[in-house]
């Protein structure tokens, strides 16, 4: 036997107000939505209009949720309304996996045939259940329906700006182009710990799609790229190159991105060494119900420091072998 426990703020999600809006009581509904207040937004307490304030806060926790999903290449694998938190915090991890190969198409749960809950999926699948949290509100938001399904959908349009902009803020980090110092010695004149300006929304944007789309290309492991990259910022290719299907060179976001002077040690502050790879799970949990809990401890030891590369630990680091075949994973794992 065994307990598990689940921890969160709370487990309020959007499945709870459906279940709540489908009794058709409002007093209930109302109940709820000033207890996720107080719970989660208390500073909404007393603004205005609370309930479409509530509805806001919980889009753009969301989006930046599912942007921190998509950065790291996490993918959840059930994302329905019941498994969306009005905290904006992840949960019911079940058959989530982190993609190797870069491919936005992208499903390794058992349930999802069709790709609904693919990993390029999820920032529209967010959109749709947060669609839903918002219809569950509606009563509240205003007294005719015609009001509040226009308070809802103002709402609702946040949800883009959001999304993009903690996607470019994190995709920045990641490429070093955030925070950085002028790369030239303290010696030179005007270098000595002048901070250089951020780089434009635009450009990183500009950047990020072409190196996502040599990705995708090449089918290259999007972890170990990025680790590659910062390694090409210090003037190191080689494992860059390693990465690359023989042949291909990189576009030109590469040399856009070199003359930009990138910030390694920062890249490498946000850009994991280490994720739980697909196979390496399998093993650990092939091991424990073996009995054997020691390959569970040391990749448990090993994703819990991700950005520290450390001596011995090289197969963590590595996708799972040539000829392995589909990885799956199930609503129970």
């Amino acid at each position: 036997g065994a307990v598990l426990v689940r921890i969160a703020a709370s487990h309020l999600r959007v499945g709870t107000f459906q279940l709540v809006r489908s009794t058709g009581d409002l007093e209930l509904l109302r109940r709820l939505a000033d207890f996720a207040i107080d719970r989660h937004y208390p500073v909404l307490a007393d603004v205005e209009d609370p309930y479409s304030e509530l509805l806001s806060a919980v889009v753009g926790a969301q989006a930046k949720l599912v942007a921190s999903w998509m950065l790291v290449g996490f993918v959840h694998g059930v994302m329905n309304t019941d498994n969306t938190t009005i905290s904006g915090e992840t949960i019911d991890y079940g058959p989530c996996a982190f993609i190797d190969a870069y491919d936005p198409a992208s499903v390794f749960s058992s349930i999802d045939h069709r790709g609904r809950y693919a990993y390029g999926n999820q920032p529209g699948i967010i959109l749709w259940n947060l669609t839903r949290f918002a219809e569950t509100l509606l009563p509240l938001l205003a007294p005719e329906e015609d009001a509040a399904k226009e308070i809802a959908l103002r709402a609702l349009s946040r949800f883009t700006g959001d999304f993009d902009e903690a996607w470019i803020a994190g995709m920045r980090a990641k490429l070093g182009l955030g925070g950085r110092r002028d790369p030239r010695p303290a010696g030179t004149a005007g270098a000595a710990g002048r901070m250089l300006e951020r780089v434009d929304d635009e450009i990183v944007t500009e950047i990020a799609t072409g190196l996502l789309g040599d990705l995708q290309e090449g089918r290259v492991d999007y972890t170990r790229f990025f680790r590659a990259l910062a390694e090409a910022a210090r003037g190191r290719e080689a494992s860059l190159r390693e990465l690359l299907p023989e042949g291909r060179a990189l576009g030109g976001w590469f040399r856009q991105w070199r003359e930009l002077s990138p910030d390694s040690d920062a890249m490498d502050s946000v850009n994991p060494a280490y994720i739980p790879r697909n196979h390496l799970v399998d093993e650990a949990l092939e091991a424990a119900n073996a009995g054997d809990l020691g390959p569970f401890e040391r990749i448990l030891d090993v994703v819990s420091r991700p950005f520290e590369e450390r001596q011995g630990l090289e197969r963590y680091a590595l996708p799972a072998p040539p000829g392995s075949g589909p990885f799956i994973t199930y609503c129970g794992t």
